[in-house]
């Protein structure tokens, strides 16, 4: 009987102790506050944002890709506050909320985009038939995420695009088409933003593109030597000055000496210039051109998007290329410049098109409207992907 009471005690105490630890922890967890979606895309595509901040004095949507540029929002009883603007025109766009002044990404929102410095958040509006860049009911590529020795002990990054079939016929070997991004983006940005993959998934699956293997290295060789050796990011230079032309020259002798051998050595490519094409957006458009420009013996497919040289540093620095024409364009395969009419850099690349015109050096162009975007880009690699190595 003793031995009974005893053991329902003890039963009571423990029982109490696991309540009271239940309590404790419970009360130790901060409030979620109200379930908030955002952002929804609506069947007109409308887009309603929710942004739940009771104590905010203001919240402003920030999104000027789509027609958004600090547009008042409205608070609610609870302190969520919304806003519906559109319709939007279907394609992915970054957006960010300005709370009392401060720029914050969607906290409702897994999806942002790669960067650097700030991180904006990821509108994907989905059209009424799926965009070349949208995921499409077609056999898919693979995505994985690559390391190799780089410059001064550091580990690189890359991203690496294989196409669908590749791990079914292991005999089969491709094409490469390395991507550059540009200031201040990742090597994540062509995946995450770009959607390199789904177009080519779709455009292998159309029979317009070749497969191709493609090859995603981060551009700012500085920041990763800062970053893994305790030392403050570099500011970044100027364009096309003397530092920013040694930063590129960095970045070439990493591409060519680690990154291709790397990448040759890992997957199954086609190790040669007719095989080898080299492509980027704005900084990485520089990169493309000037990389591309340096080592002709293994790059014959150029694509520089948003990007241009100087006229001065071609006459200096490649001279032989554009003294040559008819050489150059027998060693060219492609070299293709594309810019937004409204793009900052527009009469620069114009000014370069022009400059190959009269130097007679074969190239194809495309001018679009719209800025500096990856709307713009998209459009690009579309464009692009279909001519390489054909």
């Amino acid at each position: 009987m003793k031995h009974s009471m005893y053991r329902t005690t003890v039963l009571r105490l423990f029982f109490t102790c696991l309540t009271l630890c239940l309590f404790l922890f419970v009360k130790a967890q901060p409030p979620t506050g109200p379930f908030v979606m955002s952002p929804r895309v609506l069947s007109d595509k409308k887009v309603a944002f929710s942004y739940l901040a009771p104590s905010a004095k203001e919240v402003k949507l920030a999104g000027g890709g789509f027609g958004a540029s600090d547009v008042p929002m409205i608070k609610d009883s609870i302190g969520t506050w919304r806003v519906t603007v559109g319709p939007v025109i279907p394609d992915i766009y970054s957006y960010n909320f300005v709370v009392d002044g401060v720029r914050v990404m969607d906290p409702a929102n897994e999806y942002f985009f790669p960067n650097e410095r700030f991180k904006s958040s990821l509108l994907d509006v989905p059209g009424f038939t799926p965009l070349i860049s949208a995921v499409r009911d077609v056999p898919h590529g693979s995505v994985n995420y690559e390391y190799y020795t780089s410059v001064e002990g550091t580990t690189g990054t890359v991203l690496v695009y294989t196409p669908p079939g590749y791990d079914k016929n292991s005999s089969e070997k491709y094409p490469v088409f390395y991507l550059i991004s540009g200031t201040t983006d990742t090597e994540e940005a062509f995946f995450k933003v770009g959607n390199v993959n789904f177009i080519l998934d779709n455009l292998i699956a159309e029979g317009k593109a070749k497969p191709m293997i493609v090859v995603m290295p981060y551009g700012n060789i500085e920041a990763r030597i800062a970053e893994q050796k305790g030392g403050a990011k570099p500011a970044d230079p100027v364009r096309d000055s003397p530092d920013a032309i040694t930063r590129m020259r960095r970045f070439e002798q990493d591409l060519t000496k680690n990154v291709i051998p790397f990448v040759d050595k890992a997957y199954r490519t086609i190790p040669d210039r007719d095989n080898r094409a080299i492509g980027g957006f704005s900084r990485g458009g520089g990169q493309t051109l000037r990389t591309a420009f340096w080592n002709l013996d293994k790059f014959s497919w150029i694509c520089a998007y948003s990007a241009n040289l100087p006229s001065d540093e071609m006459e200096s620095t490649y001279a032989s290329i554009v003294s040559n024409p008819e050489s150059t364009n027998k060693q060219l395969n492609l070299l293709w410049v594309s810019v937004g009419n409204e793009d900052f850099l527009y009469n620069d690349v114009a000014s370069f098109l022009n400059y190959l015109k009269s130097k007679k050096i074969n190239y194809e162009s495309l001018i679009t409207g719209g800025g500096h975007t990856w709307m713009n880009v998209r459009t690009y690699l579309t464009e692009t992907t279909q001519l390489l190595f054909k």
